[in-house]
């Protein structure tokens, strides 16, 4: 059996599972173990097959090869003169296709969904049986919408899945509709996403016009051989999928849902920002590689958007209070660097930071939920504190992928991250282009974004689990440690965010390249641009020494290790708090500033929402009195002049007939009086009227 050739099978196992919970069990209300057993098969099938499939490709085909399976033929019809002057065809073909990102992708998605889908049974175990079964069926949803988004070998296919996870995002993140806050946070999610959506879909068309066809294996390969004659269209469309890639990773100025987006459950959140959605935006410029690297332009944009996103996103996490929010914001900031290093053209690096960062980040979100739940509820790490000593097994895990997201030797987000800031660094110091000193800007940036990030993760493991807890006495009473089906998954995500970068050892730093694994695996899906030679040449410039490289490194733990500092002297020991509360006071405005949010929302709610509001006011005005008046005042003349036509057909045309039927009426019975019936009356009328006749004629003659 070819595994490979059954890839079609891999979302499907998700959308049979989504398709009896939703239909059947959440319908009948079943019991919550069957709920469980066709959600945990569902993704765990998935899981097994994705695997194994990519295994038998590697091993048998190898990773040079893509491998297309392909359905059937979707939509047919028409023909479309393309930019070299030649007539395509339109053909669109509903395929899969396995080759390294994809393969990688695939890996990941599958094995932290499924970890998240154990840790919800324990996770939402008080919900009824019907919600409880709704909830599993959109979870398997939103799996089969990322894997086809992700397995998908054409932009057709991937829009498809791009689509299906904005949906189950806006169905998952307003799951508890019934409180207004949650679902207005779901409709934000889904409203913001279509902005972003509109973007990839003129994509879709602009590739389509230009290529042809929107099958990968055929779009790449052309590009990548004629530079010069795809290179003005590269802007175009780059930066449209640019927009796409906005709105669902949640990039400035569309960031705005993903904070919101912590009014779903837990386990949600860590399915939307470890192995779903947020990465969607990164896999799809790391997939369309090509595109970026013939235009410096389109990559300028995407640098400086994420260097921007990770800075900011950072500097709002530094105050946040919600133990979700300031995950939520490291998530954004994480993102935007993992688009930093494809405007780099580090794309290898954001791919690999992606990875790392779906099990540090579902880790911590998992650790959340598990405090959460032991906290019966709050989220506020105010009204926590001293949870170590409850939660072992939550803290352990939690603290590993806190050292990881902060960068810390030998975890795994230090392996993606070092390599990002290296890239950056690099591409500043590259002699071939003209943005030099905004590269280097954007490393400044990134650094000083990892200092905040170490910080603000530490400040968030010193408050909730050190200290004293600050949340009463009837809640310490009830704290505990997560039962199993929580804790496991936090286990495996633990180890992982330990050791799980080690795949990606910078080998060249020890003089063996060879030790960087994902770099090898991903290196077919990087083409050559133009010829081979000519491009290695190209990228020689943009390397930098060794003895550099280290102190890059050294300065990146550096960074980290100084956040870490600081957040220890801000928030442990016995003055814990005293020097934040003094800052707060003395900079108020700068602290208002940075709780608030920068005030995003509040100035998106004054301009871009309150003006749609009026402009939908004013169309609705319009609507009413101006098409509608000339419609109803058109009305009310047909039917003014329907009535007058009425009445003179009434009274003047019929009024006329009838006048002349009344006097023949009249006239005949007048004449009737005439008609006697005897014969000397007729003589005599006979000789008067001859005499009159006579009488006439004679005066004629006068």
């Amino acid at each position: 059996m070819k595994f490979y050739d059954l890839i079609w099978l891999i979302p499907i196992f998700p959308l049979l599972g989504a398709i009896i919970n939703g239909l059947v069990s959440n319908r009948l209300g079943l019991q919550k173990s069957v709920t469980n057993a066709v959600a945990i098969a569902g993704s765990g099938l998935a899981w097994l097959l994705g695997w194994a499939a990519i295994v038998q490709w590697a091993l048998e085909l190898g990773i040079h090869n893509t491998h297309i399976v392909s359905l059937f033929s979707w939509f047919q019809g028409g023909s479309l003169r393309i930019l070299d002057g030649s007539v395509a065809e339109v053909d669109v073909a509903a395929s899969f296709q396995l080759d390294p990102v994809s393969a990688l992708m695939v890996a990941f998605v599958t094995f932290v969904g499924f970890l998240i889908h154990v840790y919800s049974i324990g996770y939402m175990h008080d919900e009824s049986d019907r919600a409880y079964a709704r909830y599993f069926s959109y979870l398997n949803l939103f799996m089969f919408s990322m894997l086809v988004l992700v397995l998908g070998s054409n932009m057709a296919v991937m829009f498809v899945g791009w689509e299906g996870v904005g949906l189950c995002s806006y169905l998952l993140i307003g799951f508890y509709f019934e409180k207004e806050w949650c679902a207005a946070a779901g409709m934000k999610a889904f409203i913001v996403n279509r902005i972003g959506d509109w973007g990839f879909l003129l994509a879709i068309f602009a590739t389509f016009m230009v290529f042809g066809t929107l099958e990968f294996t055929e779009i790449f390969p052309t590009a990548a051989a004629h530079p010069e004659t795809y290179a003005a269209a590269a802007t175009v469309i780059g930066l449209l999928l640019f927009v796409g890639a906005i709105g669902k990773s949640a990039q400035i100025p569309l960031y705005v849902w993903l904070p919101d987006a912590m009014a779903g459950p837990t386990p949600v959140s860590a399915l939307i920002h470890a192995a779903t959605m947020v990465t969607a935006g990164v896999y799809m410029v790391v997939r369309c590689n090509v595109i970026y690297r013939l235009s410096p332009t389109a990559m300028l944009v995407v640098a400086i958007i994420g260097g921007l996103t990770a800075i900011i996103a950072a500097t709002i996490g530094l105050v946040q209070n919600d133990i979700k929010k300031v995950l939520a914001y490291s998530t954004v900031s994480q993102l935007g660097y993992m688009f930093l290093a494809a405007g780099v053209g580090a794309f290898v690096a954001a791919i690999f930071h992606v990875l790392t960062h779906a099990f540090f980040k579902a880790c911590l979100f998992l650790g959340s939920g598990s405090v959460i739940h032991a906290c019966g509820g709050e989220q506020d790490i105010r009204k926590m504190g001293g949870l170590k000593k409850y939660m072992p097994t939550t803290y352990w895990t939690f603290l590993a992928a806190t050292l990881a997201i902060s960068g810390i030797p030998i975890f795994a987000g230090f392996f993606s991250k070092d390599e990002i800031l290296a890239k950056a660094f690099e591409a500043g110091a590259g002699d071939l282009n003209t943005f030099g000193t905004t590269y280097y800007a954007l490393w400044a940036l990134a650094v000083v974004a990892a200092v905040l990030t170490a910080f603000y993760m530490f400040r968030l493991v010193f408050v909730t689990f050190h200290g004293e807890f600050r949340g009463g006495e009837e809640a310490e009473h009830h704290l505990h440690e997560s039962p199993w089906t929580m804790t496991m998954p936090l286990v495996v995500l633990g180890v992982l965010s330990i050791f799980g970068g080690l795949i990606g050892i910078p080998g060249k730093l020890f003089h063996h390249p060879e030790w960087n694994l994902i770099e090898r695996f991903l290196e077919p899906v990087i083409l050559p641009i133009g010829h081979a030679a000519e491009n290695a040449e190209h990228l020689s410039h943009h390397a930098v020494s060794l003895g550099l490289e280290w102190g890059l490194v050294l300065l990146s733990v550096a960074a980290a290790s100084f956040g870490i500092w600081l957040a220890y002297r801000f928030y442990m020991g016995a003055g814990a708090f005293v020097r934040p509360r003094l800052l707060a006071e003395r900079f108020s405005f700068a602290y208002r500033l940075l709780l608030n949010k920068y005030w995003v929302d509040e100035i998106y709610a004054a301009t871009v929402i309150a003006g749609t509001i009026k402009l939908s006011r004013f169309l609705w005005e319009f609507d009413a009195r101006v098409v509608d008046g000339v419609v109803n005042g058109t009305a009310l003349t047909t039917v003014g002049s329907s009535f007058i036509s009425g009445v003179f057909d009434l009274k003047v045309v019929d009024g006329a007939v009838n006048l002349v039927a009344k006097s023949y009426d009249v006239a005949s019975r007048e004449f009737r009086r005439l008609q006697v019936g005897f014969t000397q009356g007729y003589a005599m009328v006979m000789v008067f009227g001859a005499a009159v006749l006579l009488g006439v004629f004679y005066l004629v003659k006068l």
